[in-house]
């Protein structure tokens, strides 16, 4: 049996997420071929072939509030997937989640952008979608287009905004909502490298007894700078968590890679 639930009164709690015996499992249909020669001409029935993944396996963890927490591990190894449930998007096929306090995520870049619309319409698609009114949103427009710098090109269709520029806006708009909970998923490894600093600074002071800060990156020098715990996931399980120098180190060692400037952005 799984359960998803939230709290609004949850700033009193010392946890700010708590998960328990957490399963997320769903299928996939690969459309098979046998010859090239069907593939190039269509022409063979498709073989079906379905694989069950397992995502997320058996999960128990407590997120507390008052500190920033690092989701790190390979492609595939649940951390998207565990964000997606955490924030309600995604139910759980078995276990429990209990969300205490009010959540607000940056799930990758340009989720919930519409590329047809301005980036001015964007902004106030991203806030009313994450609980604001349009007068709040009115209020903090502009300190929202100055952190991202985008003031030049704001009533631009978004379809012409670079990746880079899609990520900060995005992040500008999730960074004002002043959530108890705000869930970070690879929002930082892209965009300029200004702006990556006007990132983690604002995380910082965003930081305190009552928010929780959850970012998941291949950035693993910002994790370090910024973490106060890191968790490593492989394959839909939790390996290590603890101290981000500790974790990031065995985590390393797993891959067989070394520290530097390269790798420090690349897994």
């Amino acid at each position: 049996m799984s359960s998803l639930s939230a709290s609004k009164t949850s700033r009193t709690r010392e946890s700010a997420v708590s998960i328990k015996s957490l399963g997320l499992v769903y299928k996939t249909t690969l459309d098979r071929r046998p010859t090239l020669r069907n593939r190039l001409g269509r022409l063979a029935r498709r073989q079906r072939q379905t694989r069950i993944v397992h995502a997320v396996r058996d999960l128990t963890l407590d997120i507390p509030y008052g500190q920033v927490t690092g989701i790190i591990g390979s492609n595939g190894a649940g951390k998207s997937t565990l964000m997606r449930v955490i924030s309600g998007i995604l139910p759980p096929t078995s276990g429990r989640v209990e969300v205490f306090g009010k959540v607000s995520t940056l799930l990758s870049l340009g989720v919930g952008f519409n590329n047809k619309l301005t980036g001015r319409e964007n902004v106030y698609l991203g806030g009313l979608a994450a609980g604001m009114s349009r007068d709040q949103i009115d209020e903090k427009f502009d300190s929202i287009v100055e952190f991202s710098g985008l003031e030049e090109v704001i009533d631009a269709p978004m379809r012409t905004y670079s990746s880079g520029m899609q990520s900060r806006l995005a992040f500008s708009v999730a960074a004002s909502l002043d959530p108890d909970i705000l869930i970070i998923d690879e929002a930082l490894s892209t965009g300029d490298a200004r702006f990556k600093v006007k990132s983690i600074e604002r995380i910082r002071q965003m930081k305190g007894d009552d928010r929780a800060l959850i970012v998941v990156s291949h950035a693993l020098k910002v994790l370090r700078e910024i973490c106060d715990e890191v968790i490593w996931m492989d394959k839909g399980k939790m390996v290590k968590r603890g101290d981000p120098l500790e974790v990031i180190k065995a985590y390393r060692n797993f891959l067989q890679v070394g520290s530097s400037p390269e790798t420090d952005e690349d897994f």
